[in-house]
């Protein structure tokens, strides 16, 4: 038998955020029929991360894989979670798998979304691009987001600069200004973020001097596809987390 996959999202008190969860899941299972995937959520949604842990185990499951709805390694994938499954039923055996970037594909999905929200491959040398995040006060996961930005300006943008929702600097509506300084015909943001939200939607109003506004990853198959690689690596063993016997 195969792991179950539980996906461990957030929570928000927006009802977009669990719909999109819903959304992106049924992708992976029509991509992978022969796993069973569950969802989870930390907070504000049900069911909760304990209350799907007891119901596996109370049907049998022995096996497990924790996947954190997650775009960098802060603080929920460094201790909220690992926290919630060291409390789950002894006899269920979980690995934490790794949080779903950096990752090629997801470079992929935010270009796409991009070309969606109305550019073009020919808009890419004049069109400045906004990585907008959320945001965290780790600086591992800050620094994270800074890489991938540096990486994707390589792929043939004007220029492409980070900006974060909360915690940390600069705003989007910062950065926005940043790159029409810098020269580029037009500005677009990409927000770097899973669901809508508090925080998308803080994004959103930061980019009101932009040209474009992409949405957000959602449902994208490459996200899906992020996820399942996450899932198999975590079965097989290697960079997961044992985090019970």
């Amino acid at each position: 038998m195969k792991p179950v996959l539980l996906v461990i999202a957030h929570g928000s008190r927006d009802p977009r955020h669990a719909a999109t969860v819903h959304a992106l899941l049924r992708r992976v299972r029509a991509l992978r029929p022969g796993v069973r995937v569950e969802t989870g959520f930390l907070d504000f949604n049900i069911p909760s991360v304990q209350g799907v842990l007891e119901s596996l185990a109370a049907e049998g499951v022995r096996d497990v894989v924790a996947l954190p709805l997650l775009l960098t390694r802060a603080f929920h994938a460094k201790a909220d979670i690992p926290a919630v499954l060291r409390d789950a039923p002894p006899q269920l055996r979980i690995r934490q798998a790794e949080v779903l970037g950096p990752s090629p594909l997801l470079l992929s999905a935010l270009e796409r979304r991009l070309y969606e929200a109305g550019l073009t491959p020919a808009d890419k040398s004049s069109t400045g691009v906004v990585l907008a995040s959320a945001g965290s006060t780790d600086p591992e996961a800050i620094a994270v987001i800074a890489d991938i930005a540096r990486e994707w300006r390589h792929t043939g943008w004007c220029a492409v600069r980070p900006a974060f929702a909360s915690a940390a600097l600069p705003r989007t509506e910062d950065a926005v200004r940043e790159l029409r300084a810098l020269g580029c015909a037009r500005v677009a943001v990409a927000p770097y973020v899973l669901a809508p939200g508090f925080l998308p939607d803080r994004i959103a109003r930061g980019a009101a001097d932009a040209d474009v506004l992409a949405e957000v990853l959602g449902a994208a198959p490459e996200v899906a596809r992020v996820l399942l690689r996450r899932y198999d690596t975590a079965s097989a063993g290697a960079l997961s987390l044992p985090v019970s016997a």
